[in-house]
């Protein structure tokens, strides 16, 4: 048997991880790499560390595009198997991967017309959206805690990872000449006690862990303070007349900040101000959350009990029109402008940026992570001029960093989860996912806890049974 390690190897983004034991071979997840463009726009379409073609089948962790967005690429180039993935994800990535084409289309579209009056070769896009359609069969949805045999030797089990909806944390049973092997893949690994999503489920106890560590070396401030901390600055940007821009995924992060705002409006610890969620598939995917009320927990499943929706409320307003996104730019505030994409590499949230960014009353709030060398990240990282669009753009707008929100679990969180489990059995545990600096870390705090054989692969490393 072996693993190797084709993406999210000493970075957040591109997760793909390939098994091969006997004569089969199957992929765990298939993301886009997400960073500096070139290296971006030529390592999505690199495959020289396997065939596809020669991939029996895919377990898909979760719908969000660093872990799925690279499926119509794979299909693309020959894949033919089944991806198993839960249901509620099956309903996700269906919409995100037509979404994510149609950014493919559009941003080659105006690269293009830049590279065709310079009599430059025109580029394809990655795929396109009939391309994320061929892939959409494909998906097979399984459910949580039910044993799916694969042949006689693989099978799997789902475990809710609490990351977003219909997230999975995998135990892989693997069974080689007579011998039995255990494999825990956490995907992205989410928090307890947050909002909309149960706990993530312990699985048991493994001989190999494949974890992410996105936050190893962090740790989030508490949920009820940020809330608090929201409510303020809500009372400052209606001072202000600010408009708060906030880049967030269209698939959880968008879910919870509409649910927290709810409950700080309902409860009276901020005034109520006109909130827009601007993202087509920010309202598409919002529909299939109200689909999926199995994957709520206790608290939400009351709220939705007492005949009250989680996800609307009065004041906001979902919008999908184009015109009615750029009929924001002419309104005054003090209001909330919720958009994708969360790493600011695409989407309408760009242009909210471009058009608001250079404004010293408005406020800039960060609720998630963001890889290095996207737009995102540099704002957060304080640089004061960053180019949007191609044009350089002041930062003159307030920047405020909200970290509890993200659906990453931290250090202590992640340290917590592996506590439990038998240290003895462990064999390899590999860290995934996560800067190396993160990821150093949290070895040393894994082996502080007992686990020994820790390795941070690079991509293309490959471990032999």
């Amino acid at each position: 048997m072996k693993i190797k390690f084709i993406g999210a190897a000493q970075t957040v983004t591109g997760s793909a991880h390939l098994i091969e034991t006997g004569n089969v071979k199957f992929l765990l997840d298939f993301g886009l790499y997400q960073g500096r463009r070139k290296h971006a726009f030529e390592l999505n379409r690199q495959f020289d560390l396997f065939d596809p073609k020669e991939i029996d089948f895919m377990i898909l962790s979760h719908a969000h595009i660093d872990h799925s967005g690279n499926i119509p690429t794979l299909v693309k180039k020959g894949f033919r198997g089944h991806i198993f993935t839960t249901f509620a994800t099956r309903d996700l990535v269906r919409i995100m991967l037509e979404d994510s084409a149609h950014l493919q289309e559009n941003d080659v579209y105006f690269i293009n017309k830049r590279r065709i009056k310079q009599g430059k070769k025109p580029f394809e896009p990655l795929y396109t959206v009939e391309d994320a359609r061929a892939s959409f069969t494909h998906f097979v949805g399984v459910n949580y805690h039910h044993k799916f045999q694969i042949g006689e030797n693989i099978a799997f089990t789902f475990y809710d990872a609490g990351h977003i909806l219909g997230s999975a944390i995998t135990l892989i049973e693997i069974n080689e000449k007579g011998k039995k092997i255990l494999i825990g893949f956490t995907g992205d690994l989410g928090r307890p006690n947050r909002p909309i999503l149960r706990d993530p489920e312990k699985i048991p106890d493994v001989d190999i862990i494949i974890s992410e560590s996105t936050y190893g070396d962090r740790l989030h401030d508490k949920h009820e303070d940020v809330l608090n901390k929201f409510a303020e600055l809500i009372k400052k940007a209606i001072k202000r007349k600010s408009k708060i821009i906030i880049p967030a995924f269209s698939v959880g992060r968008t879910q919870e900040l509409v649910y927290d705002l709810h409950k700080l409006f309902d409860a009276g610890l901020a005034p109520r101000i006109p909130v827009y969620v601007d993202s087509p598939l920010a309202v598409n995917a919002t529909e299939i959350f109200r689909l999926h009320p199995e994957c709520f927990d206790a608290e939400t499943s009351d709220f939705i009990f007492r005949d009250e929706d989680p996800f609307g409320f009065n004041r906001l307003t979902y919008i999908r029109d184009k015109e009615a996104s750029k009929a924001l730019n002419k309104k005054s505030g003090p209001m909330i402008i919720i958009s994708a994409s969360g790493m600011c590499e695409g989407g309408r949230i760009v242009h909210h940026l471009a058009n608001n960014i250079e404004n010293p009353q408005n406020i800039i709030m960060i609720v998630g992570y963001s890889a290095e060398h996207t737009l995102c990240r540099k704002i957060t990282d304080g640089e004061k001029q960053v180019n949007i669009l191609g044009e350089p753009f002041q930062v003159n707008a307030e920047v405020i960093i909200f970290n509890s929100f993200s659906g990453h679990a931290d250090r202590d969180e992640l340290l917590a989860y592996f506590k439990r489990f038998d240290k003895s059995r462990v064999q390899k545990f590999f860290l995934v996912h996560g800067e190396p600096d993160s990821q150093e870390a949290f070895k040393k705090s894994l082996e502080n806890i007992g686990f020994r054989n820790i390795e941070i692969p690079k991509r293309g490393y490959r471990f032999d049974f």
